[in-house]
Order: C-alpha cells, then sequence, then structure tokens
C-alpha cells in the first residue's frame, strides 16, 4: 500500500473488582479501580471515567528488547491513572506522529460510560500510522464511551523496535502485534473492573490498525481475545504482512548502518544502540508488517480469509469513497509540491501503470474530473482500496457474518492549520475519524458533522454489542451500505468503482 504523503481480551472471577471512589473536587472526583496487578486512579467526569497509562506489559527495554511482551511486575499502593504513558519510539514524519525515542511505551487507556448497569460491550481500538507512526491517546474516546462502551487503546512497538527480523534476536518479527495481544489478554484479565464484559471484546482499527486487525483474524495466538471485528481503510485482501523473507532484507540494512553486521554477538550489539540511531537507520517512510510464515502469523491475513482459517467472528469492514484525495493532496502541500497540470496526469498513469495504462486512461479519463489531481486520486482509489476492500468483505462473507460499509460523506473536516486544499478532500484517508474520536489533527466538527458523528457511533458501540448494523450483510457483494449526512441507503459499490474492470485488467 502507497504511503501516506499528507503533510502536516477469560475473565477471572473474584481477582478484578471495582473499587468505590475517595474523595476529590465537586467537578472532577477520582475514581479507584482494583487490576490484577494493582489499585489505579483515574478520573471520573459527568459523562466518563478516564483511566490512562495503566501498563499491560513489562517495559520492552535492555534484554527485553525485541522479545515477546513479558509481564507486568505488580505494585503495592494506588498507582497514578491520570496521564497517558509515553508515544513508543518513531521518527520524524507524519501529523499523525509523535516523535519521541521511548521504548518505555507498553501502557492502555481505559475509557468508560461515567454511569452504567450491568456489562458493557467493549471497543478496544488500534491505533493506525502505517504501524510507525502514532499513540493510543491521539484519538479521543469520550464520545465513543459516552455512547454506550467501555474504550481501551494502547501504544504498542512500531517500526523497526516493533518488527525487526533477525535471526540473533530471536522472535517472529511481529513484537507489535505481540504487544497488541498481551494488551487483549490484559483486557481479558481486567476489564469486568471497569464495567467492561470480557465475553463481548471488538477489536479495531484503521489503516494501519486496521491491517493489525486483519492480523488478528489470521493469527492462532489471538483466538478467544475478541469476539467481534471492525475493519477500517485496510484491505486484508492485499496487505497486512509481509514474508520472512521481505522483513529481513528491510532489516538487514538497519543492522548494517549500526555497525552491528560484523559483529561476534550481534543481538548484544543491536541492544546497545540507542533507539535514536536505530530510527535514523530505518528511516521516516517505510510500512512494516507482521511476518507470516511464524507461530504468531502462520498464513498471510489473505490467505488466511481466503482459506477459511481464521479466527471466525462477526466483521464490520469499511473504505472511505475518496481514500486517495488526501495522498495526492500531501504531494501538493510537501515542500516544493503544487497541484498536478493537466499534461502530467497521462505520464503518472503510465509509470504506474506501464502496458496497461491505455485500459487505465480509457477509463479514467481526464475529461470527466474537475482536475488533474481528482483524476489521479479516483483511479488509485479504485485499484488500491476500494476493489481489494470489496474482495475482504467477500473474503469474509463466505465463513463468517460480514457487514460492508462505504463513508461518502462529502463535507468533512480538514487538517487542521494547513492550506486548503486544491479540490474537496471529501472522504479521504482518515476522513471518519474525526466523527467518531476528539482528534487535534483536524478542525473541529461543524453542528451537521457533529450529528454524522453520533449516527457513526452509533453503529460502532451497536457492532459491538450485537454484532448488528441496522443493514443486511454483505451478501456475496450485494449489499453495501453508504454512510453520508443524508439518508443511508445501499450503494451499487462494485459499479462505482469499476470492480470488474480492475479484476479483469491484466497483471502487471
Amino acid at each position: 500500500m502507497r504511503k501516506q504523503m499528507i503533510v502536516m481480551l477469560g475473565l477471572v472471577g473474584g481477582l478484578v473488582t471495582a473499587v468505590p471512589a475517595v474523595a476529590a473536587p465537586a467537578q472532577e472526583a477520582a475514581a479507584v479501580v482494583r487490576t490484577a496487578d494493582g489499585l489505579v486512579r483515574g478520573v471520573a467526569g459527568a459523562r466518563v471515567r478516564s483511566f490512562q497509562g495503566i501498563p499491560y506489559a513489562a517495559p520492552p527495554v535492555g534484554e527485553l528488547r525485541w522479545t515477546s511482551p513479558a509481564p507486568v511486575t505488580p505494585w503495592s499502593g494506588v498507582r497514578d491513572a491520570t496521564s497517558p504513558g509515553g508515544a513508543c519510539a518513531q521518527p520524524v514524519g507524519y501529523p499523525i506522529g509523535v516523535p519521541s525515542d521511548n521504548e518505555d511505551c507498553l501502557y492502555l487507556n481505559v475509557t468508560a460510560p461515567a454511569r452504567a448497569t450491568g456489562r458493557l460491550p467493549v471497543i478496544v481500538w488500534i491505533h493506525g500510522g502505517s504501524m510507525m507512526y502514532g499513540t493510543g491517546d491521539m484519538y479521543g474516546p469520550h464520545r465513543l464511551a459516552a455512547g454506550g462502551a467501555v474504550v481501551v487503546s494502547m501504544n504498542y512497538r512500531l517500526g523497526i523496535m516493533g518488527f525487526l527480523a533477525n535471526d540473533a534476536v530471536g522472535g517472529g518479527a511481529s513484537f507489535g502485534l505481540e504487544d497488541q495481544q498481551a494488551a487483549l489478554r490484559w483486557v481479558r484479565k481486567n476489564i469486568a473492573a471497569f464495567g467492561g464484559d470480557p465475553r463481548s471484546v471488538t477489536i479495531a482499527g484503521q489503516s494501519g490498525g486496521g491491517y493489525a486487525v486483519c492480523g488478528h483474524l489470521a493469527s492462532p495466538r489471538s483466538a478467544g481475545l475478541f469476539t467481534r471485528a471492525i475493519v477500517q481503510s485496510a484491505p486484508c485482501a492485499t496487505g497486512g504482512s509481509r514474508t520472512m523473507a521481505e522483513a529481513k532484507a528491510d532489516s538487514d540494512r538497519v543492522v548494517k548502518a549500526v555497525g552491528c553486521d560484523g559483529e561476534a554477538d550481534v543481538a548484544a550489539c543491536l541492544r546497545r544502540v540507542p533507539s535514536a540511531s536505530l530510527l535514523k537507520a530505518y528511516g521516516p517512510f517505510n510500512e512494516p508488517r507482521p511476518v507470516s510464515g511464524t507461530p504468531v502469523l502462520p498464513l498471510s491475513p489473505a490467505e488466511a480469509l481466503r482459506t477459511g482459517r481464521f479466527n471466525r467472528v462477526p466483521v464490520l469492514v469499511g473504505v472511505n469513497h475518496d481514500e486517495e484525495n488526501g495522498m495526492v493532496l500531501g504531494l501538493e502541500l510537501a515542500p516544493g509540491g503544487t497541484p498536478m497540470k493537466d499534461e502530467e496526469y497521462e505520464p503518472a498513469v503510465r509509470k504506474q501503470f506501464g502496458d496497461r495504462a491505455d485500459e487505465v486512461l480509457r477509463r479514467y479519463p481526464l475529461s470527466r474530473y474537475d482536475s488533474a489531481g481528482q483524476a489521479l486520486a479516483a483511479l488509485r482509489t479504485d485499484s488500491a482500496w476500494s476493489v481489494p476492500s470489496f474482495d475482504t468483505a467477500a473474503m469474509l462473507a463466505r465463513w463468517t457474518p460480514t457487514r460492508m460499509y462505504e463513508f461518502a460523506e462529502r463535507d468533512t473536516p480538514w487538517f487542521a492549520g494547513y492550506p486548503a486544499p486544491s479540490f474537496p478532500a471529501r472522504a479521504q484517508h482518515m476522513a471518519e475519524l474525526p466523527y467518531i474520536f476528539d482528534m487535534k489533527l483536524f478542525d473541529a466538527l461543524t453542528p451537521a458533522q457533529a450529528r454524522l458523528g453520533d449516527r457513526l457511533i452509533g453503529v460502532w458501540t451497536g457492532f459491538a454489542g450485537d454484532g448488528r448494523t441496522g443493514w443486511p450483510s454483505f451478501r456475496d457483494g450485494r449489499y453495501v451500505q453508504s454512510l453520508t449526512s443524508g439518508t443511508w441507503r445501499r450503494t451499487a459499490f462494485a459499479a462505482d468503482h469499476n470492480h470488474r474492470f480492475w479484476k479483469n485488467l491484466p497483471a502487471a
């Protein structure tokens, strides 16, 4: 998948119990909960209770760098849980990142409705960012939790720190995915204390986080840790993993760049290198993935879904109508970038599609679009996102209840503080996120956008509760729901995105 160039969880009976809140200021009361590892104190507001920075695994530092996540050391007393844990190490790059060389980062956040009766469904959010960037706390969950779910987000090892493939350090080169599995085990053991139902856990993620969900669907080590899944803008049919050979080739250049390739003890050398040096050697524009053909991920997500050898739970899979708009607009807004000229369109198509370019140009003539950038974004959206997302839903639907949506709202928030785009961004990559989460990355929602956000939150929390969405199942491609601020209806998805054309186009 092309890199985004935008500038800018079994219940432990009796072990985990809630503890009455202690006295605190009138506006924000303290909330104390007993977890399996110790007491944590968060904050209880009018609508939600929030607990941040709870460790779910030992810090992966020193000898624990590039090892499977180790258990947390229990603590005595009451641990403060009013601020998030530090971001995992990540380079300077996209605005969705938090530049950091910190490795002590395996923490999670829990947000629950302030007043709830009975056990609530749980949504475990896996943040995006190409598995290179981001943190769980970038996605404010207050509105989603207030909608009727306990929301959990976590930080997990990213980039070279989460996906190094080297025989000397061992492991399955999927430490980031293993971190998420450790967080899901924490949820299974602890979430009842926060009002959540450990038997009703939905994993959800967008983009890189969505590909992680694909990985959990395929991983036998994730079996039983979740009961439903939401995949946003991450076609499992074409992405989600790498081969060990690919991962080793990607890692070998880092090992060489930091001077460890000739050492007698490569593992010891690598564990001595500062994380900042490793990040620099790896570079800012990579897209690591879990490695298939390992005990963590025996099959790629695509092969697991194709053959039915995956964790069969109800799935909600979706894609945005205009995914690549943001990619093309990001190139325009990059330093030195300008809007694409009409005469640049055909060369760009020929460069990407080679011998197949004539057919692509006939199907996507420049005359049909308001600008060259829009034309290029449309064909790239269809080929790279819409078609493989449709195929992903079809593969899933053969084996498990599947519902599909297309987020197609046209009036969406733009990135806060960035120049206006040369053409409407519409339902670009990430466009649905500010409707579900509070995100400083985007302009504030208008009242109309906030109303659509409430509707989307209703779908997400409803699906987490009973696996239904309010529209029919995928049914071999006969039903895809269009989500907009208007009337929600079925969309002719395959025809709108030229599915037959792209499936019949000769391979490169």
